[in-house]
């Protein structure tokens, strides 16, 4: 499956497949920021690659989940209106409009403009921060698919994706993000070792990794990140985007940026 990928920022990725455009956890407030949670005070460091004025035309967005602003801020949330949004189950309920939850292993026929994509709810286990889901993205007539973690820690249940999908392209939510004051300052998303182990388990060809970088609470960099995946012996499987470029990412050959 040809994809082109263009990562904006956190987790925010924007994915051309099959002549549509997904817009991956909006997140485009400037930076700078600061969010209350009570407890908690999630503080932002680096802005969007790409403005949300600036983006071409979005077909649909894939909302891991809608509670917190490092995957769906003020902006964000502006970008919703007008077009599907696939989500939680709770997520759909609070959105309301267009918004369509998956149940874990349930498929949603996503059609625009006569293009259409299958996407797949995989479960997701956010700490206890609420629900969460990942993704999986199958084009018609093509063998491999795309995974899209979510913000979820690795848990035996995920194995069960590379056993239901051949998944050629993983983009997986990284940066080992740990609340002190909340949940016990445990992982709420996965680290590079929980990564490469998950990479293992879908026998992915190509993972890039996303959700590392530009928020406080995030503990593991890109260094670190390589550093696990070579312990492991994956280190080839890794590919970086550059945030702002976009990247064809083609299993018929090298992935690179677009002309």
């Amino acid at each position: 499956m040809k994809i082109t990928a263009t990562h904006i920022g956190t987790a925010t990725v924007l994915l051309e497949i099959g002549g549509l455009r997904l817009l991956t956890d909006p997140v485009f407030d400037p930076a700078p920021a600061e969010y209350d949670y009570g407890p908690v005070v999630l503080r932002s460091t680096a802005g969007p690659a790409i403005e949300a004025g600036d983006l071409p035309p979005v077909d649909a967005v894939l909302l891991s989940h809608d509670e917190h602003y490092d995957n769906l801020d003020t902006i964000g949330r502006t970008l919703l209106d007008g077009r599907p949004v696939l989500t939680t189950v709770s997520g759909a309920g609070r959105l309301g409009g267009g918004a369509v939850g998956l149940e874990p292993w349930t498929t949603h026929e996503l059609t625009v403009g006569g293009t259409t994509l299958r996407i797949t709810g995989t479960p997701g286990v956010h700490g206890p921060f609420g629900d969460v889901t990942g993704f999986v993205v199958e084009e018609p007539g093509e063998e491999e698919a795309l995974y899209i973690s979510g913000d979820t820690v690795y848990f035996d249940e995920l194995d069960e994706i590379g056993r239901r999908f051949t998944v050629g392209t993983a983009l997986l939510h990284l940066g080992a993000p740990r609340i002190q004051n909340f949940g016990g300052g445990e992982l709420i998303c996965m680290d590079g070792a929980q990564g490469a182990a998950l990479t293992r388990s879908l026998r992915a060809r190509r993972v890039c990794p996303i959700h590392y970088t530009s928020w406080e609470h995030f503990t593991e960099d890109r260094e670190q990140v390589t550093a696990c995946f070579t312990a492991a012996g994956l280190a080839d499987r890794l590919h970086w985007l550059t945030p702002g470029v976009p990247e064809v990412l083609d299993p018929a050959g090298p992935s690179g940026p677009t002309a």
